[in-house]
């Protein structure tokens, strides 16, 4: 199981995603800001998403686990 981590510390403003949903690599999957900027965060590989481990609104730390696939 793949762990999708955030990039740097911010607040999540988008989950594209839900649980079961099937991503390919490079599909964005959530949306962080971070010092005014939108950062999009992709899938590294390809999979099914078993677990969303943030919500819109939720601060995130950088390295944070932010979803699972499987």
């Amino acid at each position: 199981m793949g762990e999708i981590i955030a990039p740097m510390a911010g607040k999540v403003i988008d989950v594209r995603v839900k649980v079961g949903d099937q991503v390919s690599d490079g599909d964005e999957v959530v949306v962080i800001e971070a010092m005014k900027m939108e950062i999009p965060v992709v899938a590294p590989e390809s999979g099914t998403v078993a677990e969303i481990a943030c919500r819109e609104g939720d601060a995130v730390e950088a390295d944070g686990v932010l979803l699972k696939l499987s």
